[in-house]
């Protein structure tokens, strides 16, 4: 039997061009996925995942990793994928469960949501820096990829566009801390903040420098949320309900994948 020729795809090809050459051999239909907010020590875990159309209907003007452009630019590639893309979906994680089951579990899990989450099935499957397991379809693992591909630059749009909207949220809720300016980052401010303020139910208390403020930093990690604290308000936005997969293209959420032992990976700048 013969084997079929190796794919190159150029280091100059362009955002689209791994994309381009898996459809060529005929995986018509790429998801990409990326989260956002695994960096961060204050508000929720947001993973995407996008299918953008074959050619160029599935070109995007300004599209890149979404780190990259500025707010007003992240807005409007947003608007175009939520527009052009064949399927997409959105998922987010509250602090709390963050802190349950840990970020890397949580992390995994909210990808493996959202890619099953897709109205169209993916054939094959680009994630950003490492792989997802539990898929039923081939993947690729890509250094960068929200910097590679262009449907992994979709769903970083898609997802840090949605998580900043939510952190503008919660700083109207929480006052105090700057969630609208550094979106739950640890920055200066933020850590000045914490430290005068102390947490609120939106900080993740398995981050150490969460719990060195709170007084439970000698606590296991599962033990650091305190418990019977004020319970977070749900948080009504359309197509994301608080702790719940938010699917959209009004599609119902599919049923969350099974999540493994807790993986806890604390603090950290971005």
């Amino acid at each position: 039997m013969l084997t079929p020729p190796r794919t190159v795809v150029r280091r100059d090809g362009g955002l689209y061009a791994l994309e381009r050459a898996l459809q060529r051999r005929g995986f018509r239909h790429v998801a990409g996925a990326d989260e956002a907010g695994r960096g961060a020590c204050a508000g929720p875990l947001v993973a995407a995942a996008a299918i953008l159309p074959e050619g160029r209907r599935g070109e995007i003007d300004e599209l890149a990793d979404s780190k990259l452009l500025t707010p007003a630019s992240r807005e409007r590639v947003y608007h175009e994928v939520v527009t052009r893309a064949l399927a997409y979906a959105v998922v987010v994680i509250p602090a709390e469960e963050v802190d349950a089951r840990g970020l890397h579990v949580c992390n995994l899990a909210a990808m493996r949501r959202a890619l099953a989450s897709l109205t169209t099935r993916p054939e094959y499957v680009l994630t950003d820096g490492f792989g997802v397991d539990g898929l039923d379809v081939p993947g690729l693992a890509v250094w960068k990829g929200d910097r590679v591909a262009a449907c992994v630059a979709a769903a970083s749009v898609l997802a840090k566009v949605t998580r900043d909207r939510i952190m503008v949220e919660l700083d109207e809720r929480y006052p105090g801390y700057g969630f609208a300016e550094h979106k739950g980052y640890i920055t200066a401010e933020h850590t000045g903040a914490l430290r005068e303020l102390g947490p609120c139910v939106e900080h993740r208390f398995s981050y150490v420098n969460v719990a060195a403020v709170s007084g439970r930093d000698g606590a296991p990690p599962r033990a650091r949320r305190p418990v019977g604290g004020p319970a977070p308000e749900p948080m009504e936005r359309a197509g994301a309900p608080r702790g719940t997969v938010g699917v959209a293209l009004g599609e119902q959420p599919q049923p969350s994948a099974p999540v493994g032992e807790d993986v806890v990976m604390e603090g950290g700048v971005r």
